[in-house]
């Protein structure tokens, strides 16, 4: 079975053509090239890889052209605006675009509204569900609005971004970095959503293998089942935690899963959700 992230971020540096909105935890580029051979070196067959919204928001042209670059090796996955009255538009024109494979929406991070009867936010997970298009969906800090956003869609599929929690983009770790983990294992009693198990490492307060989190992470897959759970690094938000290899290897190499359980979280669901494997 390949290994599969279900995060990464590529991005070139800020420049005029292409200029950023913000300043995403990395170094000050991180092109397809560079990704691609981290991916190598870490023995990683292919990623979805995610449009930075803190750098470029709505436009993946970036994205875009790594994935032309190498595609047998990515799958995209871009941000839409809620609030754009065409966006139902834009969620067609994705489903149809080469190696996407989901949009995007984040709830906290793009400040959008905090109703989840919001009419621009229901538009999309109305417009993708029509289209059988699945839905990443950031609700950390939200957990209570994103649960009654998911509940109005249960026809579509929902991937929860990063364990549905709060993660540092800089050290210190949280004191309690999974006190809304009891919140985030309700989710699994809606049979629409699966769920990311995506910089957990950056969860950890012990040193590489991270062992600490394998108690609450286990939690996570007892409740929605590995059919549900998909691995990923989330590379490059947690460059000032780990390096990608340790990201990759705290999982590849753990005893508390099998290897039949590691061939589903590191690679199986992600291509059964996403419906994309990579290509040699």
């Amino acid at each position: 079975m390949p290994i599969i992230d279900s995060q990464v971020h590529s991005y070139e540096r800020n420049h005029p053509n292409r200029p950023w909105h913000g300043v995403l935890a990395g170094p000050a580029q991180v092109t397809g090239e560079q990704m691609v051979k981290e991916m190598d070196a870490a023995g990683v067959d292919g990623a979805i890889l995610v449009s930075a919204f803190t750098m470029y928001r709505y436009d993946a042209s970036y994205a875009l052209s790594v994935q032309r670059a190498y595609p047998g090796r990515f799958a995209l996955v871009k941000p839409v605006d809620p609030a754009n009255p065409t966006v139902e538009d834009i969620v067609a024109e994705w489903k149809r675009t080469p190696g996407a494979v989901a949009c995007r929406m984040l709830l906290v991070r793009s400040g959008l509204s905090v109703d989840a009867a919001d009419p621009g936010l229901n538009r999309v997970l109305a417009a993708a569900g029509r289209m059988s298009l699945p839905v990443n969906l950031h609700i950390a800090g939200r957990l209570a609005q994103g649960t009654a956003l998911i509940r109005r869609h249960p026809d579509t599929q929902i991937i929860v971004d990063h364990v549905g929690l709060v993660q540092p983009h800089e050290p210190p770790v949280p004191a309690a970095p999974w006190a809304e983990l009891p919140q985030v294992l309700e989710l699994a009693k809606l049979a629409n959503v699966a769920i990311k198990i995506s910089g957990a490492c950056t969860l950890s307060r012990e040193p590489y293998p991270y062992n600490d989190i394998w108690d609450p992470v286990c939690r996570v897959i007892d409740a929605f089942g590995l059919d549900r759970c998909l691995w990923g690094t989330d590379w490059t938000r947690a460059v000032n935690f780990l390096t990608f290899k340790q990201g990759v290897d705290a999982f590849r190499d753990t005893q508390r899963l099998s290897a039949s359980d590691k061939a589903k979280l590191m690679g199986g669901t992600v291509t059964r959700i996403y419906g994309w494997a990579p290509k040699p």
